[in-house]
């Protein structure tokens, strides 16, 4: 039988080893992973609506992801298991005989973090860290805390701050034991006072308000700069994908930078702009992306609009997916999901996507000729540069749809009309023939009417 359970109090929290109660979990805590899996008739109708199954998606798989989320901040997984779940209990998530088995993995691993592939509510997040002894995070938290470990950026820290801080109003009533108290009054103010949750929340009320503020502020000034860049006519292409599909090394190898490119889930937050130089088209704008995952929380959705309007923006999406990944499509499907979202696929916002093949590499022989033969099938390797020629020209025949090549011929002193094709169209050639000025150039039909008009 495994020993009773060791009640769990504020001080005993803060004592856990590495613990920041305000926080979230220190590096290199020991932890254990728990993926509950729906069984019986849950299981065969494709899971709940708490994110512990999607079609496509295997236990084993889903293990795998929240224990690489787990790693992703340096927690030492001691071990990792998949516990079936006929009906979510209400008051601890789990049944009781797995409560039990959690209870002797803690007091044997001495783990401080129990991590659980759901979404758990603050009343079963309580109930099971006084039944385990040991701190408990749910998926949402986990993501959350990987977050704010990688944010860079002034604005990055501002969303992720703005999405911990959402996410705890809504967990303040039931989590924090010491906003029962009373703080009353004093002199002629008397009467019992604010209460310490009522204190707390206008707090959180406040300082979410001035970080709204804030980012509105950042947003209104990447919309200039997003319209100084759509004066000239310098096309942008977004990097989107799941998170660790390669991205960044697909932008460092297309652009020459050195964003941070590792096997780690979550390694760019904060989007990275730069040119490349084209044959066709000229200078384009290369932005790499935050990743995305399945059952990303909506709070860091909402938080990290601003910066998905980059997204939003494009002239061209690349969808990078790591083809060699055993759930590609449903990855795929997840990234689709939040395009959707996001009002690129369909409609007046509608984006042209192309799917970019990554990790072509890691693929057997036959699996890499198979795919290959896909018509439209881009199969790339960011780590060893097989498929860049191809794909450098697929992104300059989608981005050079609707224009056309014109030459023009200038007066040498006809500054303006130089000025104009420079700023709004994509100068091939140009040089002086006899006694003229010569401009190769590709122009959109409405930049070449506004031409004529000049």
């Amino acid at each position: 039988m495994p020993a009773p359970p060791v009640p769990l109090d504020g001080r005993r929290l803060g004592r856990l080893r590495g613990f920041d109660a305000d926080r979230g979990t220190s590096f290199g805590a020991p932890a254990i992973v728990v993926h509950p899996a729906p069984s019986g008739r849950r299981a065969r109708a494709g899971g709940d609506s708490e994110g512990q199954q999607h079609p496509g998606r295997d236990s084993s798989g889903r293990l795998a992801e929240i224990a690489g989320l787990a790693a992703a901040i340096r927690l030492d997984v001691r071990e990792a298991l998949v516990l079936p779940l006929r009906a979510p209990s209400p008051a601890l998530l789990l049944g009781k005989g797995q409560v039990e088995r959690l209870q002797a993995l803690v007091q044997a691993h001495a783990a401080d973090v129990v991590v659980i592939d759901a979404t758990v509510s603050p009343v079963q997040q309580k109930n099971l860290e006084i039944a385990l002894g040991a701190k408990v995070i749910d998926r949402t938290s986990l993501i959350l805390e990987i977050f704010g470990e990688r944010a860079q950026t002034a604005e990055g820290r501002l969303q992720v701050e703005l999405a911990h801080l959402e996410y705890q109003a809504g967990r303040l009533v039931r989590t924090w034991t010491h906003l029962e108290r009373q703080r009353g009054g004093f002199g002629f103010l008397g009467g019992p006072g604010e209460t310490q949750i009522e204190t707390d929340r206008r707090l959180l009320r406040e300082r979410i308000a001035r970080i709204r503020r804030q980012l509105g502020e950042l947003q209104r000034t990447r919309t200039l700069h997003r319209a100084r860049r759509k004066k000239a006519p310098v096309p942008t292409v977004a990097l989107v994908g799941y998170t660790n599909a390669g991205k960044s090394t697909l932008f460092n190898r297309l652009t020459g930078a050195d964003v941070l490119a590792a096997n780690l889930l979550f390694a760019t937050l904060d989007p990275t702009l730069r040119r490349i130089e084209t044959q066709s088209l000229g200078k384009v704008i290369l932005s790499d992306t935050v990743g995305f995952v399945s059952d990303l929380p909506t709070e860091l959705v909402a938080a990290f609009r601003a910066t998905l309007e980059e997204v939003t923006e494009a002239d061209l999406i690349l969808h990078v997916r790591d083809i060699a990944h055993k759930e590609s499509e449903a990855q795929a499907d997840d990234v689709r999901a939040v395009l959707r979202n996001l009002g690129v696929l369909e409609g007046e916002g509608a984006i042209p996507v192309v799917e970019v093949l990554n990790k072509c590499d890691l693929l057997d022989p036959e699996t890499r000729a198979e795919l290959a033969a896909r018509p439209g099938s881009l199969l790339v390797s960011a780590r060893d540069g097989s498929g860049m020629a191809a794909l450098l020209a697929r992104l300059e025949a989608e981005l050079g749809q609707g224009l056309h090549d014109e030459v023009f011929l200038l007066h040498p002193a006809d500054s303006r009309r130089l000025a104009f094709l420079h700023a709004h169209a994509q100068v091939v050639e140009e040089g002086e023939e006899k006694g003229a000025w010569k401009v190769r150039a590709r122009i959109s039909p409405e930049a070449r009417a506004r031409y004529a008009r000049l």
